[in-house]
């Protein structure tokens, strides 16, 4: 995961999840979805899609849209939808992969300061609380 998210950054010298996605031809789009459905990543017809819920602050639509590039680079040719529940981190495997690979791609890169905490480390770079856990 770490060489893919490297080798991503080094092609398109930044860790922006929207960027990456439009450099690899992944169309992003919006659209409201149910409570609880932040997002999801799809192909079809040789294309690929993140469709990413439009009722989210812009620093969710960052995750998401990392989380889904998770998915498209990790688990190619499966659709997951990334989906709120109360069991949000029991999740199974692949969503915890893309959880992961979001995470470490939005600190990419981003020096965290020698007095500074893991919590504002984080969200200096855009990482909501509720996966604070899947980094520590």
């Amino acid at each position: 995961m770490d060489d893919i998210i490297q080798k991503l950054v080094r092609k398109f010298k930044t860790n922006d999840p929207f960027v990456i996605a439009k450099g690899l031809n992944i169309m992003v789009r919006h659209a409201e979805f149910d409570p609880g459905t932040r997002g999801l990543y799809y192909r079809r017809l040789r294309r690929r899609f993140i469709v990413i819920h439009n009722g989210l602050s812009e620093e969710w639509q960052r995750v998401v849209c990392a989380h889904e590039l998770g998915h498209d680079r990790l688990h190619p040719g499966l659709s997951q939808f990334w989906i709120d529940e109360h069991t949000f981190f029991e999740t199974g495997k692949f969503e915890r992969q893309a959880n992961m690979f979001a995470i470490k791609l939005l600190t990419y890169d981003v020096e965290r300061d020698i007095q500074e905490t893991s919590e504002s480390y984080l969200l200096r770079c855009g990482v909501p609380h509720q996966l604070h856990n899947l980094y520590m």
